[in-house]
Parts: structure tokens; C-alpha cells; sequence
């Protein structure tokens, strides 16, 4: 998949298949309006493309972000998008409905096809739905698909609903929701090396700004490591009511109790597949210990 940072034409000959939308979280929805781009692509013989946007880290006014950009991106195009347009947001958000469609859609992309869902808006302030959509690409000679919402458990799938299951810590239905298992993969920092001590050594990674956390609590994850290694990890979220100080911060560190090795440094993936129970403050070292090495052997449990 070929990433277009900046807006500007394609230059495709034949044109385009474009999905249109901010696709937070690549979820189960944001699936079927790329899907349906990159197969009618492939029957008319032209290129998949999805048009959205980049805000800054912090999320905007879309919220805070549900996946890490690299992550969104191997999403999007493991959907069979060959080219992915992420202009910076100000960048196009003045432009009138028929501006977008006239100059972006047909001027710049070329587009045959468009595909969005059936709560699209677009242009300056929202000014364009998916009428006024309809109206003016058939001007451009654009046809324009529209794809239903996504339903799970008899409700409406949103990147909203998502942030909140995640907040909730029903990480087994943010995974439902999304299609693809929530995850993470951030570089493996230095610690305190206590887990070590303890004979628990843990791989510490943290969230960067912007990103929504799933509840604080202890979850069943599975690591990958670059080569493609996987293990099963216990991952404590939250923070560190037995040895830290008030007010440290949050951490996100993972127990792998088959693992050995060095892995500082290096970008790891950890999937979330199960909530298993809260952080708790012990009178002991030994009862944190036991209370580790307890959700440890539920992880080893859970992927036998």
C-alpha cells in the first residue's frame, strides 16, 4: 500500500475505487466500506484507494485514538487498499461540498466509484451529507455507494462505542467490534527491574499521548516478538499500588513466563484477548508475587 501524506493528484490512470472516512480503529464498519472499495476495484480493473485524514497526536476532535497510525495502516491495507491518502486535516477542511467532490474526488483522484457509510458528512463544516454527496458526484459522473452500519449485540458499531468498551475493560467486545484483536506495539523501555527481583521480569512499554487506554487491570495478552515469536504474557495496566509512590503515573508492563532473553529496545506486539481481574495493593511482596505468577498461569491456560 502506497501512503500519500499530503493532498494531491494521483495521477491514475483509469481512476479510482475511493473509500471515504476517518476509519478510527479500522473497526468491523470502517471493514465493510473498504472491502466493498478494494473488490469493485479489482472487477472494474482500477485502483483501491481510501481517502482520510491526520490529526494531531493529542486526537482532536475525533477523540482519542484507538490504534497506534502504524497499526491503523497495516489495518487498512491488509483490507487490499493499494493507496491511502492522510493529509493533515486543515489542510482540505475549508473546502466546500462541491469543492471536495469537483477538485479531490474527480480532479485529483480520478474516481469511478466512492464508498461511504450512511453517516458520512463532508466539506466546510460538515456542510455535505450523503445526498448532497450523491448529487454531486453524479454531476462528475462518480457513483457512489453506500454501505450500511455495522451491528453488534443489536447496536450500532462506533469508534465511540469502541473507546467505551475499551474504558469498561470488555476487551472481548472492543475485539468483536474492531474484527481484528486490539493491540499495541511500542518499544520495550528500561524499568525498575523489581519484577525481575521478584523472579517475574517484565516488559515495560508505554502508551503515547493521545491514545485511548484500556481499563486499568491485569489482561491474558499474547507477545510477538519481531521474529514472529509469540508467547503468552500477563499484562498489568494501571498503576503500581504496591511499590510505587502516589501520583508515578501509569504503566503497561507484561510478564511472559516462558520467555527468556533481552529485549530492550525493540518494538513488541501485545495482544489483548481477556480481562482477568484489577490491580490490587498487597501488604506483601510475596502476596504481589503470587498474585503475578497466578495470572501467569492463567495466560499459559488460556492458549493452551
Amino acid at each position: 500500500m502506497i501512503i500519500h501524506r499530503q493532498l494531491k493528484s494521483l495521477d491514475i490512470q483509469g481512476g479510482t475505487a475511493v473509500a471515504l472516512g476517518y476509519f478510527d480503529g479500522v473497526h468491523i464498519g470502517h471493514r465493510r466500506v473498504l472491502g466493498a472499495a478494494a473488490l469493485k476495484a479489482r472487477q472494474l480493473g482500477i485502483k483501491s484507494a481510501a481517502f482520510t485524514f491526520s490529526l494531531p497526536k493529542t486526537g482532536g476532535f475525533k477523540g482519542r485514538r484507538i490504534l497506534a497510525s502504524d497499526e491503523k495502516h497495516r489495518r487498512v491495507g491488509s483490507l487490499g487498499i493499494e493507496h491511502y491518502i492522510i493529509p493533515p486535516f486543515e489542510s482540505f477542511c475549508g473546502l466546500s461540498p462541491y469543492e471536495f467532490v469537483h477538485d479531490v474526488l474527480h480532479g485529483s483522484f480520478g474516481a469511478k466509484e466512492v464508498f461511504c457509510g450512511d453517516n458520512f458528512t463532508f466539506g466546510k463544516d460538515k456542510a455535505g451529507n450523503v445526498a448532497v454527496l450523491k448529487q454531486l458526484c453524479a454531476a462528475e459522473g462518480i457513483n457512489v455507494n453506500i454501505v450500511s452500519m455495522a451491528q453488534y449485540n443489536g447496536d450500532t458499531v462506533s469508534s465511540t462505542r469502541i473507546r467505551q468498551a475499551l474504558a469498561d475493560g470488555a476487551i472481548e467486545d472492543v475485539n468483536a467490534m474492531l474484527g481484528e484483536d486490539y493491540c499495541i506495539r511500542f518499544e520495550v523501555r528500561h524499568g525498575k527491574g523489581l519484577g525481575k527481583t521478584l523472579g517475574f521480569p517484565t516488559i515495560n512499554q508505554i502508551y503515547p499521548e493521545g491514545m485511548q487506554m484500556p481499563k486499568s487491570g491485569v489482561y491474558i495478552t499474547e507477545v510477538t516478538l519481531d521474529d514472529g515469536t509469540k508467547y503468552a504474557g500477563a499484562t498489568g495496566l494501571g498503576t503500581r499500588p504496591t511499590v510505587s509512590a502516589e501520583n508515578e503515573g501509569t504503566t503497561c508492563e507484561t510478564f511472559m513466563p516462558a520467555f527468556k532473553g533481552d529485549i530492550y529496545g525493540n518494538f513488541v506486539t501485545v495482544r489483548f484477548c481477556k480481562y482477568l481481574k484489577p490491580t490490587m495493593k498487597f501488604a506483601t511482596l510475596e502476596e504481589l508475587t503470587e498474585y503475578v505468577n497466578e495470572a501467569a498461569r492463567d495466560a499459559l491456560e488460556y492458549f493452551k
